[in-house]
């Protein structure tokens, strides 16, 4: 461990010293070969990824950018803008939503559903358990219809919110992802963006809506399907898709003590290998790697360049603690170097990210941590400018 942290504090020393450079983009569309054995038979999914979320990690993934029909993985976007509009005072779980006779009439026993029927009297917190549990289609139209007043409103405020969180690979048709003919597409790295954003934008409702084994409405009983609720300890959620075209797929999760992960299949062909390949992928996950931690939260991890601004540099912490994952029995030292397109320009705020910390060693899959501005840099006024130019000059 000695050894260990000397590294680290020599990378420190260099990026002080100003070593900096463009971003190394987070996301990889090839394939990134696993250090120790994965289960062969993960290759049988089209698509494939593996995240440490707690630390943005890619452990294992293969055409992570490849677009692909979600088909009811689409509703964790549903419940992720729902969650976003009750924060915002827009939507109130107690509310009474009605299923409309249009609503009846598209959705009535149409794939999953909750059983509603024409006229039913159904409050959100109920539509958000079964769009969560047993994938509701009906439910999502009527949650769509009753908060944005039609489906096609609810489906713009949906795309908006992918653009906010960075999911620049995917769009969405439908509330539901119903087949639209190709509307509605997504990529594994934009699922996993979304999944992170729901957990840690909204961890109550997460745990309260999210991970049930099933539920029960107007007398029918039904289960979840999640491959791993109450088959893999830690895990709670999120969901599985089907459609005829575009397969099996599944956007899951589990946690142990504080590391999370996070797994993407798709185009699987069948539901049973599509589970064996779920529990497989994130158990060698939890076994294959241990974790080595780098700074505390908060902690300065390192310094950039600032121009224009009230300061000549902006320390750069993190707001969680950084692991990173390591290939159980490999050796190496660890390298960490700052990225940012630098000088930075001011004005930014605390807690704005401004740059990564890329993580490498031998065997090791490369690690992208997000950075954070640790104060406040305003534009410079006239005297900072001044005391600026004089630090300048003194070597």
């Amino acid at each position: 461990m000695a050894k260990f942290l000397r590294i680290i504090a020599l990378a420190n020393a260099l990026l002080i010293a100003g070593a900096f450079g463009v971003p190394t983009a987070a996301r990889n569309s090839e394939r990134i070969a696993p250090i120790v054995p994965a289960t062969p038979s993960v290759y049988q999914a089209p698509i494939a990824l593996l995240v440490d979320v707690t630390s943005g990690q890619i452990l294992h993934g293969y055409n992570t950018d490849r677009r692909f029909a979600p088909a009811s993985i689409t509703k964790v976007m549903t419940l992720y803008l729902a969650f976003e509009l009750i924060d915002e005072g827009r939507l109130d779980p107690a509310h009474v939503m009605v299923m409309s006779p249009a609503m009846y009439r598209d959705w009535r026993r149409k794939g999953s559903n909750m059983r509603l029927n024409k006229g039913d009297q159904v409050r959100v917190s109920d539509l958000l358990l079964g769009i969560a549990n047993v994938s509701a289609n009906d439910g999502s139209a009527v949650l769509a219809e009753g908060q944005a007043g039609s489906v096609a409103a609810w489906t713009v405020a949906m795309n908006a919110k992918a653009l906010e969180l960075g999911m620049t690979g995917s769009n969405f048709g439908t509330p539901n992802g119903w087949p639209d003919q190709g509307q509605t597409f997504t990529t594994a790295n934009d699922l996993v963006v979304l999944g992170r954003a729901l957990i840690e934008r909204h961890p109550e409702k997460f745990r309260q809506f999210i991970g049930r084994r099933g539920f029960t409405y107007n007398d029918a009983e039904q289960r979840n399907h999640d491959p791993l609720i109450g088959r893999i300890r830690g895990a709670d959620g999120i969901k599985t898709g089907f459609t005829n075209e575009a397969g099996f797929s599944y956007l899951g999760t589990a946690r142990r003590g504080s590391q999370r992960l996070m797994l993407v299949l798709a185009g699987v062909p069948q539901s049973n290998l599509r589970a064996e390949l779920a529990r497989n992928y994130i158990e060698w996950g939890f076994s294959e790697f241990e974790r080595r931690p780098l700074y505390a939260r908060g902690e300065v991890v390192g310094h950039a360049r600032v121009q224009g601004g009230s300061a000549r540099k902006i320390a750069l912490i993190s707001d969680r603690p950084i692991h990173v994952n390591r290939p159980r029995g490999t050796k190496g030292e660890m390298h960490a170097t700052i990225r940012y397109v630098g000088p930075l320009r001011a004005p930014f705020n605390a807690g704005d990210q401004i740059a990564t910390l890329e993580v490498t060693a031998p065997g090791m899959p490369r690690a992208h941590i997000p950075l954070l501005a640790r104060e406040d840099v305003p534009v410079a006024n006239s005297f900072d400018r001044l005391v600026n130019g004089v630090i300048g000059w003194i070597p």
